[in-house]
């Protein structure tokens, strides 16, 4: 699954918008700011947090599902060793103190969050995400098994960037949801290309048949949620994609998923996170690990066999 990059820069962007000249400074800054974090971020992180702070510092506990309707659930996980797979792939940030990720079940609520040092996903919302996966490839290209894996990693990196906010005292400008989802989809984005397309893939898979459920329009109090709507979400996820790399997400402004519009300042947007991520997490790794971690392949193969859904109770 994932990590690194580089940066831009906020108040420059905003004041030389359509500069070609800025752009290209932007461009050079980039790599030369990732290039000294690389250098200076484990002293920074050593001196942040006394010295105390180590990689590999992650639990797992697969908890035993209450429902026995989540029993294939509970056994694919351990199958594919999926909370081993994230430990592995979280194992380059060093924290100050352990961090536990779980699954369990949540008595019927389809949720995941972060709270005192704990990530919890529930049972209820990997069943959720595996009801609404295609039987078959989809004209797009998205698997089954990207349909599932994709959304649900991605959801256990935007509670690991709560987890992180949390944990290393960060500021965060602007609303915090908004914030893990930028997490999430910038660590995603760090894996091999053939990789980064499917777990991005599978996300806007999960996203767009979330706002096709919503057949009405949303009531008023629906835009106070803490979190975007699914549409917002959507966007989002693919402007920070076609971003990143507008050749290997280029299909998705040709067929129209993303506006022109939008896609003209995406990699903007792009080199904004870059520039947050390196500038206020980038200190807390340990580059030589992150590395390693990303050469590995982490998805499960596009053609792996999921056994039937779950039934319902």
């Amino acid at each position: 699954m994932i990590l690194t990059s580089s940066p831009s820069n906020l108040g420059l962007r905003n004041l030389a918008r359509g500069s070609s000249m800025m752009s290209a400074l932007r461009l050079l800054l980039v790599p030369a700011i990732a290039f000294i974090g690389a250098f200076l971020a484990p002293d920074i992180a050593a001196a942040a947090e006394g010295g105390a702070a180590k990689p590999n510092r992650i639990k797992i506990d697969y908890a035993a599902p209450k429902n026995p309707a989540h029993q294939v659930i509970y056994r694919k996980l351990r199958e594919i060793r999926a909370l081993e797979n994230l430990r592995e792939f979280l194992s380059p940030f060093r924290l100050p103190r352990t961090l536990l990720v779980k699954t369990e079940g949540c008595d019927g609520e389809s949720n995941a969050w972060y709270e005192d040092g704990v990530i919890t996903i529930c049972y209820e919302y990997i069943e959720e995400i595996w009801r609404t996966a295609p039987s078959e490839t989809t004209a797009d290209g998205i698997t089954p098994v990207d349909a599932l894996f994709g959304p649900v990693t991605d959801t256990a990196l935007h509670e690991f960037g709560h987890a992180i906010f949390e944990i290393y005292k960060l500021p965060v400008l602007g609303r915090e949801e908004d914030a893990a989802d930028q997490v999430a989809a910038y660590i995603a984005l760090q894996l091999g290309k053939d990789e980064a397309r499917r777990h991005i893939g599978g996300v806007a898979y999960a996203y767009f048949t979330e706002a096709k459920a919503e057949t009405k329009a949303p009531k008023l109090e629906r835009f106070a949620n803490e979190h975007a709507t699914p549409a917002q979400r959507l966007y989002n996820v693919m402007c920070i994609a076609y971003g990143a790399d507008p050749k290997l997400f280029g299909d998705v402004v040709a067929k129209g998923y993303l506006p022109k519009e939008r896609a003209e300042g995406c990699a903007d947007e792009y080199h904004q996170a870059v520039f947050a991520f390196e500038t206020l997490i980038g200190p807390h790794l340990d580059r030589k690990l992150a590395q390693k971690v990303l050469r590995k392949s982490w998805l499960p193969t596009p053609k792996a066999y999921l056994s039937s859904r779950p039934s319902r109770q």
